[in-house]
């Protein structure tokens, strides 16, 4: 309307006031509301054609969008395993840091774990000091095989040296037998060496291993036991937690409430323009925004970011072709809208919709000296013409907080 208005007085008006002034024409004697189309037939016509064109210029080189949302992210309250839940340290609606703990689960499994791995642990250390006893031992009978083994050896080279010197005096079947003795003495201390060495082993190798593998039980168990307990990993809000003691949580299919981050939808606008914009849409564009839940005011932003693919045309992999004719719905341009002083979205609630007026501005190329004359006028005249469009977003601005209180019902 507003667009029509203008473009009126430049065409209408001039019609009329020719047909008034030069042919002498009155209203209500030769122009009537039966005769208007007739005799203001060029200015209307030159009205509607200059108000389309005008309206194209304005909306694709400053282009609108009332698609803009201030979006923030959710977190999942949720346990890592299924488990009934013991204890509760939160409201249904409550401000909580980082590792506070939200809820507990029933961890009688896990404290046994802990529990049965601890009595590994001291079963572990108590092998150990066996031992060690068990080394002293084997010691003793190495060294009692030793001596028993040398008694043999000095008692067969006594009788040797006899029969050396008399062969009568002693039977060769003595001889024998004490030479296998003396290799049997020779097995017993290599069966003891052995046994020394087993203790050894154990108690450098087999029970330190032992111990570590209970340790590790151990922590594994205290991880499991710490993760009964649900604390939250950012500091927030908590919402809608209606879970109570005695209430079964699942990771996968029962979330237990969500927390809300700090700062989260606090500092940006997220908007979707309309693909036509994409040659027009540029980092660096200012733009300005009115939200519902702060009315009346108009937000002066900067462009942050364009994304350079629009969402509507994703897939996930499947068993089945794509048919295009079920991408129905455009998508839109995502952009990304920051407040251009600091504190310019103070007040703006996250997920609060607003509409967003982004204008192209040709300063610097009409600054490079590069611009004829044709093309700098027409390029003034776009930028000229955002005052339309600022003007349009400050009186939906002005009617917003009415239509939505006074004509929404609300």
């Amino acid at each position: 309307m507003l667009e029509l208005l203008f473009c009126s007085i430049l065409t209408i008006l001039p019609d009329y006031l020719y047909r008034r002034y030069v042919q002498g024409k009155r209203i209500g004697k030769e122009i009537t509301l039966y005769s208007v189309w007739f005799e203001l037939r060029w200015g209307i016509i030159s009205c509607l054609m200059l108000t389309i064109g005008l309206i194209t210029v304005i909306f694709y080189n400053h282009p609108s969008t009332s698609n803009v949302t201030v979006f923030f992210r959710t977190i999942p309250v949720l346990p890592e395993s299924n488990g009934r839940v013991a204890e509760i340290f939160v409201g249904f609606s409550d401000d909580i840091k980082q590792g506070e703990p939200i809820f507990r689960l029933d961890s009688t499994r896990q404290e046994a774990a802990a529990e049965t791995a601890r009595r590994r642990i001291a079963e572990a250390d108590a092998a150990l000091v066996v031992a060690r006893a068990d080394i002293l031992a084997s010691d003793g009978r190495l060294r009692e095989a030793r001596g028993a083994h040398q008694q043999a050896v000095d008692e067969l080279e006594t009788k040797r040296e006899i029969y050396r010197r008399n062969p009568g005096a002693v039977a060769l079947r003595d001889i024998e037998r004490l030479e296998v003795t003396v290799e049997g003495r020779q097995g017993a201390i290599d069966a003891a060496a052995a046994a020394k060495q087993e203790a050894e082993a154990r108690v450098s190798t087999l029970l330190p291993a032992e111990k570590a593998s209970a340790e590790a039980a151990l922590a594994q168990a205290q991880v499991d036991l710490d993760k009964t307990v649900v604390r939250a990993g950012v500091s927030g809000r908590l919402e809608q937690f209606t879970l109570r003691v005695g209430d079964v949580v699942n990771p996968l299919m029962r979330p237990a409430g969500v927390l809300i981050p700090e700062g989260a939808g606090r500092g940006r606008l997220q908007a979707g323009f309309g693909q036509i914009e994409a040659q027009v849409m540029r980092v660096g564009m200012v733009a300005e925004a009115t939200c519902i839940s702060k009315p009346w005011t108009i937000i002066p932003l900067v462009v942050t970011g364009v994304q350079d693919f629009i969402a509507a045309g994703q897939f996930r992999g499947g068993e089945q072709l794509l048919d295009a004719q079920f991408a129905v719905q455009p998508g839109t341009i995502l952009v990304t809208l920051e407040p251009l002083y600091e504190g310019g979205l103070d007040g703006v609630m996250p997920g609060s919709s607003c509409i967003a007026n982004a204008y192209t501005s040709n300063h610097d190329l009409l600054a490079s000296k590069g611009v004829g004359t044709l093309r700098g006028i027409a390029l003034h005249a776009v930028d000229a013409v955002a005052l339309v469009h600022a003007m349009l977003l400050r009186i939906q601005a002005l009617i917003m907080p009415i239509q939505t209180l006074v004509f929404g019902g609300h």
